[in-house]
């Protein structure tokens, strides 16, 4: 393939990396709020009436100030700015190899957004470790370089790959039940919708809809990739809230920019 910045799936490519951009920096106190929760000691139970998401939130604020909340945002951008563009590109690359004489069914559209989350989600694995590290508070990296060179140091590079499987039973159906939800939706709005000046407001609609029943499903597999210890059935859905709100409002956002880049670029998504 040959690699210009004429070429489509570079294009997509760009396209996703600056949708991920901004949904990242918009979200990241989510991520870091979830991260917290999941990472609880074993005695403590988020949603007991000791702890929940507005008590991380405010203790994290209290603690660490305001931009306390945006810590691990570095490894977040490393993370998730190529992720997402790895995702995209992948994404628009099968579609059009595979369905380009029309959009994929339920079913199809299942295999394509897990297959273009998988490849993604291995790419960045790496960075998915240091970034929960980051963020649980557990661990006083001085920046990302330094935490790559402390784990492979101590715990050897491996480590890196932590929670593989994990993460791929997580990300994976998630973008495809994502990708499912998302695409039938959009396919059954009004004509008159889908061709106003409302549709970004559509497709952000379309997406919050398709997030918040992705997350549901796959939450169990995203605290075990988090905290490989368990806590019994309850703490399956450790951080489930701020996790489905950042997941959600992140896909959403992400799409919605991703097809409006693509769009401006004389490209169907």
């Amino acid at each position: 393939m040959e690699f210009s910045l004429t070429n489509p799936a570079v294009k997509a490519f760009m396209c996703g990396s600056l949708s991920g951009t901004c949904s990242t920096l918009l979200f990241q106190p989510l991520d870091l709020v979830k991260t917290r929760l999941q990472t609880l000691p074993s005695s403590v139970y988020p949603g007991s009436g000791r702890v929940g998401m507005v008590t991380v939130f405010l203790s994290v604020v209290r603690t660490e100030k305001l931009f306390g909340l945006w810590k691990g945002v570095s490894p977040s951008f490393v993370r998730c700015v190529p992720g997402v563009g790895i995702y995209f590109s992948t994404y628009f690359s099968l579609k059009q190899h595979f369905f380009s004489d029309g959009g994929p069914g339920p079913a199809q559209a299942v295999v394509l957004g897990a297959g273009a989350r998988g490849v993604a989600g291995v790419c960045m694995l790496p960075a998915t470790v240091i970034k929960a590290r980051f963020e649980s508070g557990n661990y006083h990296y001085s920046s990302v370089v330094g935490a790559v060179r402390s784990v492979c140091q101590r715990e050897g590079p491996r480590a890196l790959f932590s929670g593989l499987t994990a993460t791929l039973l997580r990300d994976a159906p998630f973008s495809g039940i994502y990708v499912m939800f998302y695409s039938q939706t959009k396919s059954r709005l009004p004509t008159e919708i889908s061709q106003s000046a409302y549709v970004p407001l559509a497709n952000f609609s379309c997406g919050v809809l398709a997030g918040v029943l992705a997350s549901l499903v796959t939450q169990p597999a995203d605290v075990v990739k988090t905290h490989i210890q368990e806590h019994g059935l309850r703490g399956f859905f450790r951080g489930g809230v701020p996790r489905s709100l950042r997941r959600t409002m992140m896909a959403a956002m992400a799409w919605t920019v991703y097809e409006q880049l693509m769009t401006r670029m004389g490209l169907k998504s």
